[in-house]
């Protein structure tokens, strides 16, 4: 991705300001936010709403320590590594707050932030709520040449950290992305506050992938998961069918799994690419919104926040027509926090 984890494209300021202005956000984005978790999902869908969950009572959050590497068996480590790996030098950076702010410095490709995240992992950290340039040393392109992980090897990651989410989770409220690399990229000092977070988006999956994968979070207690998926089985060909079927199994398979949870699926964002029609995607919204009403989820219309008036994503919320520019995930985080305070879920 060219903007990934996306640094703020208005800290460049244009004037000898010593405070730069925030990134503008879409017109009448808080009107248009009353098409959130089932309020308004859909016009032709006017009645679709969450189902009621009960929501836990707000534990305070503890210093996000987690034991330093016991929960990582020495195999399991080893096969997170990829062939002929850089030494890393784990650096302690100390009390983090809850929401770092973002600074100049932050991975910028898939595999720098396997690495940064794999560092993370080894220093018994939760790495959404690191600060971006947290364990440089690990990671920075100047100064080694890092070996490109396998989709597996991602896979291994992701299911390394919620085993040591679920050990060290105590009494802390967990919620959980799952999506593809939409969801990888979310900056994490964007998350809402309040809880801890477990990202588990990979880059390029489709819903068959993330379908496979589920039970590898099983043993965390999560109240919320908000799920992605579909953009790359477009890209990909698939069909219409296979699509809905795969995010209905998701969500029921997440039923079993954490029957305490509420599920919220999130729809599928506008693009602008030739080959994938903006019909097809509103048509598979409305589909979506239905099934999250039979399966018992709740439903959050992103795809009404981004797109212009052709239909398709406004131009300065993505980098190529796909992925997200730090504008565009501002308008997701928006999104996020409401949702969480129509959950009851805010602090």
């Amino acid at each position: 991705m060219s903007d990934s984890y996306l640094l703020a494209a208005s800290l460049l300021a244009t004037a000898p300001i010593s405070v730069p202005p925030p990134p503008t956000l879409p017109p009448n984005l808080f009107d248009r936010i009353s098409a959130i978790l089932g309020l308004k999902t859909a016009e032709a869908l006017p009645s679709v709403t969450s189902a009621p969950s009960q929501i836990l009572p707000l534990v305070e959050i503890t210093s996000p320590e987690f034991s330093q590497l016991q929960s990582i068996p020495i195999s399991d480590r080893e096969a997170l590594l990829p062939e002929n790996p850089t030494s890393a030098t784990v650096i302690n950076n100390g009390k983090i707050s809850s929401n770092p702010q973002l600074t100049s410095l932050a991975p910028t490709s898939g595999t720098q932030l396997y690495y940064q995240r794999l560092a993370a992992l080894k220093a018994g950290k939760i790495y959404t709520r690191l600060a971006p340039d947290s364990f440089k040393s690990a990671w920075a392109k100047e100064s080694q040449n890092l070996t490109k992980p396998t989709h597996q090897q991602w896979q291994r990651l992701l299911q390394q950290e919620a085993k040591s989410m679920a050990k060290g989770q105590g009494n802390n409220r967990l919620a959980i992305l799952l999506g593809d690399s939409l969801t990888m990229w979310f900056p994490s000092a964007s998350l809402p506050s309040g809880k801890f977070w477990l990202n588990q988006g990979i880059s390029g999956e489709n819903t068959t992938q993330i379908k496979s994968r589920i039970d590898a979070f099983s043993e965390t207690r999560p109240d919320t998961i908000y799920v992605m998926a579909g953009t790359n089985d477009l890209r990909q060909g698939v069909s219409d069918r296979v699509i809905l079927n795969n995010i209905r199994q998701i969500i029921r398979t997440l039923h079993e799994n954490h029957p305490e949870a509420q599920i919220i699926l999130q729809s599928i964002l506008p693009m602008r690419l030739s080959s994938i029609y903006r019909d097809r995607i509103a048509n598979l919204n409305l589909q979506l919104a239905l099934i999250a009403r039979q399966e018992g989820a709740g439903y959050l219309n992103l795809h009404n926040l981004f797109i212009d008036d052709q239909g398709q994503i406004q131009p300065d919320l993505t980098t190529d027509g796909i992925h997200l520019t730090s504008r565009g995930y501002q308008v997701w985080q928006e999104a996020l926090n409401s949702a969480e305070s129509a959950l009851g879920n805010g602090e």
